[in-house]
């Protein structure tokens, strides 16, 4: 049976209290400072596991949000914690930059520069300076945005790339992880950086950022959504010749209302207008991927017309604003009747009811994918700022 918007409202704010209650007390890193590199499948704390950037920004940003909902003193202490560390490790004082990932005693492991992980850091930095007012976040996070602006930027194509050394240098390997595409611009990484973008916005309304937001917004709408089919293209290289590959069903419900957002956010009409389309639009084909038990299947290639027949946990997580966000926008309850429906699969198969927090995902035989409870990548930010999300919403 399906539950009704207040038991659904009731379920969401319970299990936000679960996900955070994990991370204040699994993530802590006693032993090093900071928070746990890694928490394997069966529970077991890797200390000795590189830190990644993206993990601590996605923790400063999820204990940030949360606080003002939660007023728990213990999610300020978190945030607190997260920005700090931030500030003294991640935070490459050199050459400006963020490193992608440190050893657990704080020296830098991996020292590249990848886009994504400034655009998350700005991200979190200005969600922390939204409760605490320390201008020293503010102020990084404007120095990440400079940053960004003055390497990544391409002045004569367009766009932003995708990674650089250390030193700011070209580098060969441009991939977030072993299965992208080795190309210079990502629909991953521009979507990303507009959040960080909007987010900045809200603190500081500078009027060149707000153009760029206006740039990156319409780049978007030209290159990476596909208008005939309202998936996303995800690879490009320099000169924007697309490089073919998968539908990634997560990626384009989360793209559905987070640039729907990133419009509003800088109040212009005609790209509100423009996006608040495509996310009708976008959940609708996002509805391809779902499966008969309410699950979004994680991947398509169409060219071996192959499902990646995997469901892991962050696309349920953007699934659910998607879709409540195409409910807000036209009133039409099957929308909200597929959240309601995967809100169900999410609670029989991937909220771990003995320990907490989501499993990495399942097979489509329901057993499984044996892979990090907290770490590089498995981090509280999806399925929390779905559950705020929908708080907000609901």
């Amino acid at each position: 049976m399906l539950p009704t918007l207040s038991t659904l409202k009731s379920a969401v704010q319970e299990e936000l209290n679960s996900i955070l209650h994990y991370w204040v007390n699994h993530s802590v890193d006693d032993k090093n400072g900071g928070f746990i590199g890694q928490i394997d499948c069966n529970e077991t704390k890797q200390f000795e596991t590189e830190k990644g950037a993206v993990l601590n920004a996605r923790i400063l940003w999820t204990f940030s949000a949360a606080y003002p909902f939660t007023n728990n003193p213990a999610h300020l202490d978190l945030a607190d914690r997260a920005f700090q560390f931030i500030d003294s490790y991640f935070y490459d004082s050199l050459f400006g930059g963020i490193f992608w990932s440190i050893h657990p005693d704080g020296s830098p492991k991996d020292t590249k520069n990848q886009i994504y992980a400034l655009a998350f850091t700005i991200y979190g930095l200005t969600e922390y300076y939204k409760i605490s007012k320390k201008e020293e976040a503010l102020q990084l996070a404007i120095n990440l945005y400079h940053k960004i602006e003055k390497h990544s930027y391409d002045k004569e194509k367009n766009g932003y790339f995708e990674a650089f050394t250390r030193e700011w240098q070209p580098i060969e390997d441009l991939r977030l992880s072993e299965k992208d595409a080795n190309e210079k611009k990502t629909m991953n990484t521009h979507l990303h950086i507009v959040e960080a973008y909007a987010n900045l916005y809200e603190v500081w309304p500078d009027k060149v950022l707000k153009s760029k937001i206006t740039n990156l917004l319409i780049v978007i709408d030209i290159y990476f959504i596909d208008s005939q089919n309202f998936h996303l293209k995800l690879f490009f290289d320099e000169n924007w010749i697309e490089k073919e590959d998968v539908i990634s069903y997560g990626h384009d419900i989360e793209a559905a209302w987070l640039l729907q957002w990133c419009a509003e956010t800088i109040d212009d009409i005609t790209l509100i207008n423009t996006y608040q389309t495509y996310a009708v639009a976008i959940a609708n084909a996002t509805k391809e991927g779902l499966d008969s038990d309410g699950g979004l299947w994680y991947e398509y290639d169409p060219k071996k017309k192959e499902l990646i027949a995997e469901k892991h946990w962050w696309p349920q997580a953007e699934l659910w604003i998607g879709m409540v966000n195409a409910w807000q926008l036209t009133q039409d309850e099957t929308y909200l009747n597929l959240v309601e429906e995967n809100f169900i699969f999410v609670q029989n198969h991937l909220i771990d009811k003995k320990n907490g927090e989501w499993f990495w995902g399942v097979y489509s035989d329901y057993s499984k994918i044996e892979k990090d409870k907290a770490g590089f990548w498995k981090c509280p930010y999806h399925n929390g700022r779905a559950c705020l999300e929908l708080l907000k919403r609901l």
